[in-house]
């Protein structure tokens, strides 16, 4: 039997560690249960992913300035330039290929800043091409949001509706779809994507406080808040910075993360602020390492996303500084749903009181997270199953676990 070739396609290698969890969870299914796979990407950060996953890579865009703003005619013409050339390119990789996984990620959500011609043009060009040349292109465990902005509305539609598969990550993200015109009869959730990697070992309790990972972001809202982003990212940044300065005035310990290079600045303003040997920051080049630092916890109170998936997949009592209701649909599913805090609107009293309610409940918490993420892995189990059901259906392939639990519709 060939060997399938398998495509990955995304903005990885590019700084998120979000993304790249992703990506690190696919890789282990498809080296576990197809490893005769041929397997490379088409990423953002090329490089990265070769070095980090052993996989040949080829960058997303022609062009290298795709995401920096073009003001000068010649960056201009050359970002115009680099449209049309991406169209061949794109179709170009996607022949090559049997089947392209796009691995997780909010590729169907503009919940931060997104111009139309950037990641989402990229994506329709990936599900056209797979439809016109026969490659099967699947969705897997994405998220997705309503989209007001009407062009990037559009082509983030008709990129799902040229998908082969689609699965999600919470029911939010089914039904934004649903309202946005895509028929989802056929599509499952299941949870996050990064839930299926390796948990590390849990710390041994104390009996004095311990440290408190707080985890940050260079926060400017929505797509839909452009107009007031920087007012924004001030009253965010006043609010974190007063949080973490009341927990070093109760001698706790404070562990600085982040999950996107772009946010060292937020966390080199808070220690500047701050100014105690209370306070550290966390240098995580992976969610592997961000998980260590959430398990070594004793609490965790976190904005990105990917966040607050490794304080709960490590089982540590967690509160969301929630930017979207993707964050809030996790904390529900996790039975954190009580603990969710406006990122927008940073209330450091009010903070802090439900942070020492959390606290309060730690050991329920500890054991309601335990019970949680034996269900979450038998979810992800169906997901990886049904997977290769869809994209590999000439493999023989028994898994050595078969779960039939569906998330109820």
């Amino acid at each position: 039997m060939t060997a399938a070739r398998v495509g990955v396609f995304g903005l990885l290698g590019s700084g998120n560690l979000g993304n790249d969890g992703s990506l690190e969870a696919v890789l282990g299914h498809l080296r576990a249960e197809h490893p005769e796979a041929v397997v490379d990407a088409l990423c953002g950060g090329p490089e990265v992913v070769t070095a980090r996953y052993g996989i040949p890579a080829t960058r997303l865009h022609w062009y290298r300035g795709e995401y920096r703003t073009a003001s000068r005619a010649g960056a201009i013409a050359a970002k115009g330039l680099g449209k049309l050339v991406d169209a061949v390119r794109t179709a170009a990789w996607v022949r090559r290929h049997d089947v392209v996984i796009v691995p997780g990620m909010g590729v169907l959500e503009a919940t931060l800043p997104l111009r139309p011609w950037g990641f989402p043009y990229a994506l329709f060009l990936l599900c056209a091409s797979g439809r016109l040349l026969r490659t099967r292109v699947a969705l897997v465990g994405v998220g997705a949001d309503r989209i007001s902005d009407r062009p990037t509305r559009a082509l983030v539609r008709r990129s799902a509706r040229l998908a082969a598969y689609r699965s999600y990550r919470d029911t939010l993200s089914r039904d934004a779809m649903r309202a946005m015109g895509v028929d989802t009869a056929r599509d499952e959730v299941y949870p996050d994507l990064a839930f299926a990697l390796p948990a590390p070992p849990a710390s041994a309790p104390s009996d004095s406080p311990g440290p408190v990972c707080v985890g940050v972001m260079d926060f400017h809202g929505g797509n839909d808040d452009r107009a007031r982003a920087e007012e924004i990212h001030r009253r965010y940044l006043d609010g974190v910075t007063r949080f973490v300065r009341a927990l070093v005035a109760d001698g706790r310990p404070v562990r600085l993360l982040t999950g996107d290079a772009c946010d060292a600045p937020v966390v080199a303003a808070i220690l500047d602020a701050v100014d105690s040997p209370l306070v550290t920051a966390a240098e995580a080049a992976s969610l592997a390492d961000l998980m260590k630092e959430t398990a070594a916890a004793d609490s965790v109170v976190a904005t990105r996303y990917h966040n607050l998936v490794c304080a709960l997949k490590a089982g540590t009592p967690t509160l969301a500084l929630s930017y979207a209701a993707k964050s809030d649909a996790l904390m529900a599913r996790m039975g954190l749903d009580a603990f969710c805090h406006p990122a927008r609107e940073v209330d450091a009293d009010r903070l802090l009181e439900q942070f020492r309610a959390l606290e309060k409940r730690a050991a329920e918490l500890r054991r309601t997270l335990t019970e949680r993420n034996q269900a979450t892995a038998r979810q992800l189990d169906d997901q990886f199953t049904a997977l290769t059901a869809a994209l590999f259906p000439a493999t023989d392939h028994t898994p050595t676990q078969a779960h039939t639990h569906r998330e109820t519709r």
